[in-house]
């Protein structure tokens, strides 16, 4: 039996159907055969449309053709004043927050496709004029559109596949998994994030955790030092697996010379300051390493910045290496 995803799209950009089809593989309709996930329906890779999607939707919301998994991508957008109207299904007069609700109590499992659908992303920013949210959350309170308590019909609460967008083995290896069985609640990390990418920081496979190491920083775009300090990385914050699991084979943010944004976070498209600035309180960032206290963190950026060697503190501002490491004979036969 296949793991039958019925994938809608709500308010957003489409930016995670996009990175999906990214996956690394040569055929895609295969990769997903192959483990056991079939597409009962998707807005960009499917044929049928106008009546022949409303009467899926309707007989899927009736129970009369099952599906396994029901993906959301994008905001839930509930505005005017809670009534959905901002976003109609079109052909059927009901708002697609109705929608999502009706089939959310049928699916097995439910699960937001990017930061968007997880907690709101950047459609809930600036002033959220249109009530977006998330499935499960509304930035980082629980509750969103389909309420806390909310359990799919197999027993747990909505898959957060959070990322803007989400990494293409983010998606295929969640779905997947789920087809075989083996996502549990334990799988799960407390925001509903897969801990087969959550379980991990952006910062750790960073091309850049020499300079990190002795706090020799960037101070501008191309430069190879560190972003933390001055560019506003928050990669030693984000849970993501980013620089171990490279986007299309080949890079990642930090390895572009871009600050990571922390996408995977409630609220990383409203961080109160320029994202490519790292703001601080008298010369210390504010945005400090998960779990290390401040003191040690002053303390050891301290040292380390005093023991930095002089290739690494010159090639930290430089756009390529001016200084390569030192051929020295190490006594090895």
């Amino acid at each position: 039996m296949s793991f039958r995803v019925l994938w809608l799209q709500s308010g957003g950009c489409g930016g995670c159907s996009m990175s999906m089809l990214c996956a690394d593989t040569q055929d895609f309709a295969a990769h997903l055969r192959g483990g056991g996930v079939e597409i009962l329906w998707h807005p960009a890779l499917s044929l049928a449309n106008g009546g022949e999607l409303i009467d899926l939707l309707e007989d899927c919301a009736a129970g009369r053709v099952a599906f396994d998994a029901l993906c959301i991508e994008g905001a839930l957008l509930r505005g005017p004043r809670g009534t959905g109207r901002f976003h109609m299904m079109a052909g059927t007069g009901m708002p697609m927050i109705e929608w999502v609700r009706l089939l959310a109590d049928v699916a097995p499992q439910v699960i937001a496709m990017g930061s968007c659908a997880a907690w709101g992303g950047f459609v809930a920013g600036q002033g959220n004029s249109t009530e977006a949210c998330g499935l499960q959350w509304e930035d980082d309170r629980k509750g969103g559109l389909l309420g806390a308590a909310f359990r799919g019909r197999a027993g747990l609460p909505v898959i957060n596949i959070a990322g803007c967008p989400a990494h293409p083995g983010w998606i295929v290896d969640t779905l997947m998994t789920l087809a075989a069985g083996q996502l549990a609640e334990q799988d799960l990390d407390p925001l509903g994030r897969p801990r087969l990418y959550a379980d991990q920081l952006v910062h750790q496979g960073c091309t850049r955790n020499e300079f990190y190491e002795y706090k020799a920083s960037a101070s501008q775009p191309a430069q190879l030092g560190c972003l933390m300090e001055h560019m506003g990385c928050k990669g030693t914050q984000a849970h993501a697996d980013c620089n171990t699991r490279l986007w299309n084979g080949e890079g990642s943010c930090p390895r572009a010379g871009f600050a990571c944004i922390s996408c995977t976070e409630p609220g990383f498209q409203h961080p109160g300051h320029p994202f490519h600035q790292t703001p601080k309180i008298a010369g210390i960032p504010i945005g400090l390493p998960t779990d290390m206290p401040k003191a040690w963190f002053v303390a050891l950026a301290s040292l380390s910045k005093s023991a930095t060697p002089r290739r690494v503190k010159v090639n930290a501002t430089s756009d390529h290496v001016l200084l390569p490491p030192v051929s020295r004979k190490t006594g090895l036969r």
